[in-house]
Formats: C-alpha cells, sequence, structure tokens
C-alpha cells in the first residue's frame, strides 16, 4: 500500500519536500516521479514550475497506526496515534482522557484491537510483523501487577501448602505468571481449562501433578 500526492514548486526537490511534509514523513522516506520539470522561459515568460507525484509506501507499522486512528475517528474519540519501531515489531501508543473504553475488563478489548491492527499491518506480508497495541501506559502497569499477583500466590501456595487458582486469563499474561514463579523456590505453575476459561494453578513443587501438568506448563 501507499499514499501519493502531487505537488508543484520552483524546482523538483522543493516539490518533493513540500509532498512529504503534506504525507507526514522526511523526505528521505519518500519516492517521485517528475511529470513536469521547471523551466526559466524566455525573460520571464513561459516559466513553469516543476510538478511530482510524490510517493510513500506505507509500512506495516504504518498500516496498523493508520488502522487505529480510522478506528478512532469513526467512534468520535479523540486521541493521539503513535507508532514506536522495535527491532521485532512495533507499538502502537494511543493517548487521550477517558481511553477506559478500549481497555475494557483486564485489557480484552485492547487485544481485540490489537488483533485487528495485527490482521491490518500483515495484510500482504510473507514474514510476521509484530504489533503491540498500548493505551496509556496500560500494558507495563498490568504486566507489574500480574507480577504482584503471580508473587502473592506463590508465597501463600508455600505457606498454607496448598494450590490456588487464578481467575481466566490470556496466554500472554499467563505466560507472565509462569515465568515470575519459575524464580520462586518450592513453588510451580501450570494450566487448565479450554479457550476463555484456560487459567493458571499456582502450587507447592510437592502438589504438581504429572505428568498431565508437564504439558500443560507455560501454555
Amino acid at each position: 500500500m501507499q499514499k501519493e500526492v502531487i505537488q508543484n514548486a520552483k524546482t523538483v526537490s522543493q516539490a518533493v519536500e513540500l509532498g512529504a511534509k503534506e504525507l507526514g514523513v522526511s523526505a528521505e522516506k519518500v519516492t517521485y516521479v517528475v511529470m513536469q520539470e521547471p523551466s526559466k522561459g524566455f525573460l520571464g515568460i513561459g516559466a513553469n514550475e516543476a510538478i511530482v507525484k510524490v510517493i510513500y509506501r506505507l509500512t506495516p507499522a504504518d498500516r496498523a497506526e493508520d488502522f487505529i486512528r480510522n478506528l478512532l475517528n469513526n467512534m468520535g474519540l479523540a486521541a493521539t496515534v503513535s507508532a514506536t519501531i522495535e527491532e521485532d515489531g512495533a507499538t502502537v501508543n494511543i493517548a487521550g482522557e477517558n481511553m477506559g473504553l478500549l481497555i475494557g475488563r483486564h485489557g480484552e478489548v485492547l487485544d481485540s484491537l490489537q488483533y485487528l491492527a495485527t490482521l491490518a499491518a500483515n495484510k500482504g506480508l510473507k514474514d510476521y510483523y509484530r504489533i503491540t497495541i498500548d493505551v496509556e501506559g496500560y500494558r507495563e502497569k498490568r504486566r507489574e501487577a500480574l507480577r504482584q499477583l503471580a508473587k502473592r500466590m506463590a508465597e501463600k501456595a508455600v505457606k498454607y501448602d496448598r494450590s490456588f487458582a487464578l481467575e481466566p486469563m490470556s496466554a500472554y499474561e499467563r505466560r507472565i505468571i509462569h515465568t515470575e514463579v519459575q524464580n520462586i523456590k518450592g513453588v510451580s505453575t501450570y494450566s487448565v481449562g479450554n479457550d476463555a476459561e484456560r487459567k493458571v494453578i499456582v502450587c507447592p513443587d510437592n502438589k504438581m501433578k504429572k505428568p498431565a501438568a508437564a504439558k500443560e506448563r507455560q501454555k
């Protein structure tokens, strides 16, 4: 996918600069086609400006960003949308007032937005491009809350020598729990349930279910 505009100016380079500015990117990120070369004319009569088609080919991050921005516009929500490019993909950050609607219970709405934005970003690509959608730093706050939950439940499992079942979580959130508990001596985790009802069990090592638990752990 690409965006393009036609610009005119006294020189080709000026037209390219103007076109890139209109597209919202730097001139280094665009290509262009000269539709008309500039000419000075004779004694200033018949002078023509350069006419240039300026082209910007959208990256997967651009497509995800555009998808979210258009969605918010259709919802009538005023927010700032910006993409941060990372080593293995991109994070699209949404900032604004009253953004709780975009998060939902434990990030369920946010996860759905992320899924749709990922589809938009990866359309036509051969290799998968990771897209993360975040609202006002919610992802990090949630990760920290889950880490603290994992520690508290691990302490309770050791103290009372019994297993504790957490509420159903997404695969991403279950991995955070599993990873955190791995660093705590004497406690293990495994997952039970299916689909939206799948949840993590935190238990003392001596109550770890085997061999079934070995297959369920870390899922």
